[in-house]
């Protein structure tokens, strides 16, 4: 895997050989991104039982979904990764360790070219949304990096290009992280798209200045009623958008959805270290001492949500219809 806590500086890539060494590459964000550490994750469930102890392969399947479980704790992807994979075991694990393993590995490399195709699927349904000639905003990164390939915000943005609409886009820096100056901007130049960094709290300036058609962002997890985590600054976003009269659009596949959860009020909210805020690359930015927090993710509310674009189509409000609909 890229290693993305080193780019866009350096491209540098990652062999994971080892279930704990996965865990530590989505823990550390050297692979980070809904979709993609879904993939990641399955891939690490894979790779665990090619070393385990066929003695107390029970025993050693369950320790490492539980490591990768505990990795992070917000986007419902890794979990959902993790699932499958237990569906799998579950189905021959009377079978030969060979073939167990066999097994294992086919599904993870179907998970992912599942979800490129998904990930397309996506950018056709949203390309139509996406108004031409004018500006397009996101936030962190939803591209290929933060999934198996193509992307999902990206993936909308990717597709209107490909339709012929003329477009341009503003990316969000994205602290403390900086997807969007590190993985956003540098994606796009990848693909020739027109891309202008701007500092996060410069949104509201640019949403109000009559320049921006749409926002497209991706998700982490969706709850039932259609609220959306997603990385945080999201939430401001949504309201600045809606207050100028900005459509706000969602972008994610059908794992992201977590319709157990009645309302966003339930999705748990990773809390990351001190140092990514007092410090940038290294260097520190506060005194020392200082107090902080660091939620990694926020939850905007519905009603800010003008639509939410999946592989099977484009829900709307209300949500826990339409959203139920695509699950059938």
């Amino acid at each position: 895997m890229i290693d993305q806590t080193r780019l866009p500086r350096e491209e540098v890539y990652v062999t994971c050989r080892t279930y704990e060494e996965v865990a530590s590459a989505i823990r550390t964000m050297v692979i980070r991104g809904a979709p993609a550490i879904g993939v990641a994750a399955a891939m690490g469930v894979a790779l665990g039982v090619q070393h385990a102890d066929t003695a107390h392969l029970d025993a050693d399947f369950a320790r490492i979904c539980d490591a990768l479980a505990a990795t992070r704790p917000t986007a419902v992807n890794l979990f959902w990764g993790i699932e499958r994979m237990k569906r799998v075991f579950a189905e021959v694990r009377g079978e030969p360790i060979e073939r167990i393993r066999e097994r294992l590995v086919e599904e993870a490399r179907q998970i992912r070219l599942e979800d490129i195709a998904i990930n397309e699927a996506i950018g056709r349904n949203g390309a139509d949304l996406v108004p031409d000639g004018q500006t397009v905003l996101t936030h962190c990164n939803a591209g290929a990096l933060a999934t198996a390939g193509y992307g999902t915000a990206l993936g909308v943005i990717r597709a209107a290009v490909a339709a012929g609409k003329k477009i341009d886009v503003f990316a969000d820096e994205t602290r403390p992280f900086l997807q969007g100056a590190r993985l956003t901007v540098w994606e796009l130049q990848h693909d020739g798209i027109p891309a202008t960094l701007i500092t996060d709290n410069m949104a509201g300036h640019f949403l109000k200045s009559g320049r921006i058609g749409c926002v497209v962002v991706g998700a982490d997890r969706i709850a039932a009623n259609g609220d959306v985590a997603n990385k945080i600054g999201t939430y401001s976003v949504a309201v600045l958008a809606k207050e100028n009269g900005v459509p706000f659009y969602v972008a994610a596949p059908i794992s992201t959805l977590d319709l157990s959860l009645a309302s966003g009020d339930a999705i748990p909210i990773e809390q990351r270290a001190a140092a990514e805020v007092t410090h940038v690359f290294g260097v520190p930015v506060a005194p020392d001492e200082t107090r902080v927090e660091n939620p990694a993710f926020d939850v905007t509310p519905n009603r800010y949500v003008g639509a939410i674009i999946t592989e099977r189509g484009v829900a709307r409000a209300p949500y826990e219809q339409s959203l139920r609909q695509f699950l059938k």
